[in-house]
């Protein structure tokens, strides 16, 4: 039996001997700031995905989104993202704290190419910043600031392939129950299920 050590990649070059080399065309699309494009792009992006890691390199990934422009634009270099009442977990805002170097992915529904940003990040409490970045009549709970040292825009193959943006594609819509999920983990009954699952739905309408 072969050893599938014989195939395990550990070099660069390795890596290059099954890619090759990126055209130099490429290395044109990798800005240290936003453009006019890339901004337009976050303007108009509902959702992003944020991942972190803490001080020892474990890794979270999580989701904010909102209405277009939710996420601030303070300069070409700067975005302000509000983060709003949620599972009081934390993850996202611990890791900074740890860590402060991040990377988002913007999603902009019907549109098959995304906008990826690296950076560093800080948390802020300013009251004013929080009204700024208000929604439905709320401000945010906490701002999330990122100075930004990378952006590009990825090509769409990912989506393309996925057929994402496809309705006549999606397999039928799978609904959580978080009752019954977490009834089954605590041994709760049927009853204790429906009332969970009765305070989430009212928790999505409420509390936004």
């Amino acid at each position: 039996m072969e050893d599938s050590s014989d195939y395990r990649i550990t070099s660069l070059a390795q890596l290059r001997a099954i890619f090759g080399e990126p055209s130099p065309l490429v290395a044109k699309k990798l800005l240290r700031g936003l453009d006019e494009m890339a901004a337009d792009f976050i303007r108009r992006s509902p959702f992003l995905v944020i991942g972190t890691a803490d001080a020892e390199g474990n890794q979270d990934v999580s989701p904010k989104g909102d209405g277009p422009e939710f996420v601030l634009i303070e300069d070409d270099n700067t975005l302000v993202i509000p983060d709003r009442r949620g599972n009081k977990l934390v993850f996202t805002l611990q890791n900074i704290l740890a860590n402060p170097h991040v990377a988002l992915i913007f999603v902009m529904p019907g549109t098959d190419e995304t906008l990826r940003v690296n950076g560093t990040a800080e948390l802020s409490a300013d009251p004013a910043l929080l009204e700024r970045l208000s929604a439905r009549g709320l401000p945010a709970q906490l701002a999330i600031r990122v100075k930004i040292r990378e952006c590009f825009f990825h090509c769409a193959k990912a989506f393309i392939r996925s057929q994402l943006w496809k309705p006549e594609t999606w397999n039928e819509r799978m609904r959580i129950s978080w009752g019954k999920y977490l009834a089954e983990k605590v041994g709760a009954s049927n009853e204790t299920a429906t009332q969970i699952d009765e305070f989430v739905a009212q928790d999505y309408k409420n509390n936004l």
